[in-house]
Formats: C-alpha cells, sequence, structure tokens
C-alpha cells in the first residue's frame, strides 16, 4: 500500500446501520489519487445510473486524500461529493477542517453513505466500527448548535459534519456544514438531510505513515515559509472580501441580476471598511498557516466568516448595500445551512420577477435588505415563496416561465459567482463547460482574465487554453488536496506537486503523470454527467449575458456574442479531445478504468 493511504473505502447502508469495505486498488488511487479524483471514481462505482439525487439508494460520499494527516500547510481538506439535487449532474464541495483528519484516521480513504435513517440519526464511525445513534434532540437546529449538542453528548475526539434546517427539508442548495464551514455548492446537504442523516461523526483511530517522512517534513518547512509571501497577503491581510472594490473598479462585479457590473453601493461593503468598523477577529483552518479567515459582526452581535462570495451574492447581485443587512442575511444562510451564491441568485431572479410582475410578491425587490431577509427565512422554512425557491433558479424559472428562463442566473442549475463573464471572457468559457455547473473554484479562467496578458473583453484561442490549464490545475489540487489560496506559490505547479505526491506515497510521480491524472479526472467527471442525461446546451451560458451588451464607461461596451462563446466552447472539445458535441471517443473512456459493479464503464453514444 503506498505511503498516505488505506486502500478502502466505507460504504454505510443506512437503511439498516450496516457497513462494509470497499477495496481500493493502488492503480485507481494512482488514478483519481482522492478528493474530488476519488469521488468521482467512486460515484461511477456506487450510483446506479439514472438514480434520483434524493433517492434513499443514492451515494453521498466523504472522501479525503493522500496528504490529509500530513504537516503539509492546508492539506486538512476533504470532498463532498454525490450526484446534485440542483443540477442532476456531478457535484463535489471541498472544506477544510478537522474533520478531515479524524474522519482519514478512521481508517479510511473515504466515507459512502446511502440508504435512508428510519428516523433522524447521527453515524458514528470510529475504532469500534460504524453504528447510527438517535439525532432527533439534534434535528431542527443549525448545524453549529447540533454539532456542539453532539460532542458534548459523545465526549472529546469527535469531529462532527452536519446540516441545517435547510438540508433537513431538502433545499435543492443546501450545505454540510462542520467547525463553522461549509461544503457549500450544489445542494449535498439535502442529500445527507433526505437521508434523515443529521450528522456524521468521526474519531480518529490509528495514524497513517508517509513514505519518506524526512522528506515530508522538509516540503512542509518550505511550503509554511513560502505560505507567507506576498502570493498570499491578500488572503491574510483582509481575505477575499478584497476582490470586491476591486473588480467593481474593472466592471466585473454582477449586480441587480446581471443587468449591470458595477454597484454604487460597493464602497459601504467593502474590506476595507468592513476589517476597520466590524472586524473581530482573523483565524485558519486546521493545519493552515495562512490565516485567510475574516469573522465579522452585525450589530446585533451576531458573527460570521466573510468571504467575497456571500457578500457578492447577498448584496449587489440583490442590490442591498447596508452592510448590516448583508452580514444579517450571511448569517442566516449559516444558520439554515444554505449555499449563499445559490441563495443570493435565487432571490435575485426573483426580484427581478417581481418587478416584472411574474411572480406576485409585491414585497421582494431590489435593494431592499428586509426583502432578502425574509425570502431567505421563508426558503429555510418552505413556506410561502420559499417552496419555489428551494428548488433554484433554473427548476423555478421553468414553473414560472414568463421568459424568466433566459435571465436565471446559472449554468447546469447552479448559480453563477461572481464573475462577469462579458467582461472576463476565459471565465466566461470555464464557466460554460465546467462539469459541476457555474463555478469559480473548479474553473478559475478569471486569473488569466486578470493577468494582463489577454484581452478580457475578447475570447479567442488563448482564453480556450487558459481554461484548460486552470481547470486541470483546480483538479489535481482538488484531489490531493490543497487549499487554492496557496496557488500562487508554485512556480512549476506540476512538478512541485508531484514532488509533495511523491514524498508522501512512495510513487516515482511527475509533473506529466500529473498533467494526465488532471486530464483524467476531468474527463471522468465528464463521463458521469454524459451518463446521467448531459446533453450538448448544457455547456452554454444563460441567454441574458449573450443578448445584452454591458456599458463599461468611456463609451465602451462589452459583449460576448453566441458565436465567440460556441467558437471558444469548439476550441475546449477540440484541446479535450472531445468530438464536435463534447463527447469522448472510445480511446479516451478506455483509459479512465471506470468500474460499475464489475464491469468496466465505456462511452456510449
Amino acid at each position: 500500500m503506498p505511503g498516505g493511504y488505506f486502500g478502502r473505502a466505507l460504504i454505510v447502508d443506512l437503511d439498516d446501520g450496516s457497513s462494509s469495505t470497499l477495496e481500493l486498488a493502488d492503480d485507481v488511487l494512482r488514478r483519481y489519487l482522492g478528493g474530488s479524483g476519488l469521488g468521482t471514481w467512486l460515484m461511477h462505482r456506487l450510483a446506479p445510473r439514472g438514480v434520483d439525487p434524493l433517492a434513499p439508494e443514492a451515494p453521498l460520499a466523504f472522501v479525503f486524500s493522500p496528504l490529509v494527516g500530513t504537516p503539509l500547510t492546508t492539506s486538512a481538506k476533504f470532498a463532498v461529493v454525490a450526484k446534485s439535487p440542483l443540477t442532476g449532474m456531478l457535484n463535489d464541495a471541498l472544506a477544510s477542517s478537522h474533520f478531515a483528519i479524524a474522519g482519514k484516521l478512521t481508517g479510511h480513504d473515504a466515507i459512502v453513505v446511502r440508504g435512508r435513517c428510519a428516523r433522524p440519526s447521527a453515524l458514528l464511525i470510529d475504532g469500534d466500527g460504524a453504528r447510527l445513534v438517535d439525532a432527533e434532540a439534534e434535528w431542527g437546529l443549525p448545524a453549529a448548535e447540533a454539532e456542539a449538542l453532539l460532542c458534548a453528548r459523545l465526549g472529546r475526539g469527535w469531529r462532527v459534519a452536519s446540516v441545517g434546517p435547510a438540508g433537513e427539508r431538502g433545499v435543492h442548495y443546501a450545505m454540510v456544514s462542520h467547525d463553522g464551514r461549509h461544503a457549500g455548492r450544489g445542494g449535498l446537504g439535502a442529500v445527507m438531510g433526505t437521508k434523515n442523516l443529521k450528522a456524521v461523526a468521526v474519531r480518529a483511530c490509528t495514524k497513517v505513515a508517509s513514505a519518506d517522512p524526512a522528506a515530508v517534513m522538509g516540503a512542509a518547512k518550505d511550503l509554511r515559509e513560502r505560505s507567507f509571501g506576498p502570493a498570499t497577503a491578500k488572503y491574510r491581510e483582509l481575505g477575499t472580501l478584497a476582490n470586491l472594490l476591486a473588480f467593481n473598479a474593472i466592471n466585473t462585479l454582477p449586480t441587480r441580476n446581471f443587468t449591470a457590473a458595477t454597484f454604487a453601493g460597493a464602497p459601504k461593503l467593502g474590506a476595507e471598511d468592513l476589517a476597520e468598523l466590524r472586524g473581530v477577529a482573523r483565524n485558519s483552518c486546521a493545519s493552515c498557516t495562512i490565516g485567510c479567515e475574516h469573522i465579522y459582526a452585525t450589530k446585533s452581535g451576531k458573527k460570521m466568516r466573510v468571504e467575497y462570495e456571500n457578500v457578492f451574492a447577498l448584496g449587489p447581485m440583490c442590490g442591498v448595500s447596508d452592510p448590516d443587512e448583508v452580514l444579517t442575511a450571511s448569517a442566516r444562510c449559516d444558520e439554515l445551512g444554505l449555499d449563499t451564491i445559490s441563495t443570493g441568485g435565487t432571490v435575485a431572479w426573483a426580484m427581478e420577477c417581481a418587478e416584472r410582475g411574474l411572480i406576485d410578491a409585491p414585497w421582494l425587490r431590489f435593494g431592499d435588505g428586509d426583502a432578502l431577509l425574509r425570502a431567505i427565512n421563508e426558503i429555510g422554512a418552505g413556506v410561502g415563496l420559499g417552496a419555489l425557491l428551494a428548488l433554484g433558479s433554473r427548476r423555478a424559472a421553468e414553473r414560472v416561465g414568463g421568459g424568466s428562463e433566459r435571465f436565471a442566473p446559472h449554468v447546469k442549475g447552479l448559480e453563477l459567482p461572481g464573475y462577469e463573464p462579458r467582461t472576463l471572457q476565459a471565465m466566461a468559457l470555464g464557466l460554460a463547460v465546467n462539469a459541476r455547473g457555474a463555478d469559480h473554484n473548479r474553473s478559475g479562467a478569471y486569473e488569466a482574465d486578470l493577468s494582463g496578458d489577454l484581452d478580457r473583453l475578447s475570447g479567442g484561442q488563448r482564453h480556450v487554453l487558459a481554461a484548460v490549464e486552470t481547470e486541470d490545475r483546480a483538479a489535481i489540487m482538488d484531489s490531493m488536496i490543497l487549499c487554492k489560496f496557496l496557488r500562487g506559490v508554485f512556480v512549476e505547479p506540476f512538478d512541485e506537486w508531484a514532488g509533495l505526491l511523491s514524498a508522501v506515497t512512495g510513487w516515482d510521480v511527475d509533473g506529466e503523470e500529473l498533467r494526465a491524472t488532471a486530464r483524467r479526472i476531468v474527463l471522468a467527471k465528464r463521463m458521469f454527467n454524459l451518463r446521467e442525461g448531459w446533453v450538448p446546451a448544457d455547456d452554454w451560458l444563460p441567454a441574458r449575458l449573450l443578448e445584452e451588451p454591458l456599458e463599461v464607461g468611456s463609451g465602451r461596451v462589452a459583449r460576448l456574442s453566441p458565436d465567440r462563446l460556441r467558437a471558444m466552447i469548439d476550441g475546449y472539445y477540440e484541446a479535450r479531445g472531445l468530438d464536435s458535441s463534447g463527447r469522448p471517443g472510445a480511446a479516451a473512456s478506455e483509459d479512465l478504468a471506470l468500474m460499475t459493479d464489475g464491469e468496466r464503464v465505456t462511452f456510449r453514444s
């Protein structure tokens, strides 16, 4: 067995609490590494074809990686992987916490649950195996309160991942939460909650060795020192909220459901002012030296972690500029267990529908912080407008009709993050083709747009290559796993990542092998989506972004035409070795070594 691995996944049947072990062969681990990559392999292996994401038989996987438990900074991360109720496609959501370390040190590279508990329950896993315990007392509580109550009941050493009320109610963009952090996107909290599973609690009971401990310690020291350098300064000093004013200045801050790209109220929400007026503390994730976490408080005293994406989604996207209203809305999303990006995008869509008279909600208007909070509460409770909005903007627009589909802000059902595609056209491509949907963490092509090396207002072949490269890098970082905030410290990323992986596992890995691994993981995700009903039209952007130009100042206009996007998508398909409809050939699928019920998976057109 290579260093850093146990070579097995724990499979738990929630119907009766029984468990079994799935052996993970060395070649599977080397081909898919861990995290998102191994989670993708597990979904191919364990998810029934065409399964409803909220059906009992749909698997939900907590997947660790070879680096978890090492002293390498930012390595205490795990992936939650399942078929998304929001998109109907593959979803992997990553997070950092002590849950990652304790979960792996139960002696497994992954923990997979399927079935449905007979009553609200928590799953406990430690040296005594897996068993279910009653969680009636925790049911209905915010995740943080349930976690605290469960830890007090279980005693020292337990780490808990849980869902809030939104997950219990099956809101399609509910999160899985732990240590005050969240595996947020794609509705995996709904998958967990509809299984009557309030929490998964893990306690370390073993250790796992690296192949070359001295080399790992040397690499950890070097990486720790580099993590204090200029590449991470922004995250340490102001956090990701520093992006807000910068994006506003260059016309790439989505505002009022993508009807504009600048927001007059942005200065009130910028990190520079908020850090002085409402900053409480700075914190770090488990096993991290960067310390990007910035804690803020509302006037009422509620505290929460503040990032660019939650302020964008609940601020400019909904036209709300009052800091306390935005922070209060963010805190309420955390209490309910709602992904803030999908919440903000869906509410912003509803605000526009209300103003157009497409839905009967005269109280719901852009810029109204009270209306925003009411909408969030109704989503969490499943009352009033909440039952519709709990479906996400795509399904809600399908029900409302009236042309609202053209301005529903999603790709494949996943709401758009805070990057304006018309003024970031490499990112536009990345958002359109990514397997998870509109996501900035699986395709960070905005880095190329903002580098100054490309014309970000005019996408072309260089933008295609940039999108492929950033997607490949994300595939490796999300599978090894390392935090994206560390990406800037690597000069030759694939070669350096190969060195880290070799020290931990003992494999003789080089940068070219990791590049091939990245391509394999990206393709395996696409293959899962193809299996589950993906069609070429899914690789596209909302009509608004392709039909409505943006004023960007000085008489200039930013346009992203359908023809330009089509040309970039065609270029992406060619670069990925796909045919003109985005499908891989037999040779590509053979390399994936995907297995389902003992049978090799091949592409079927």
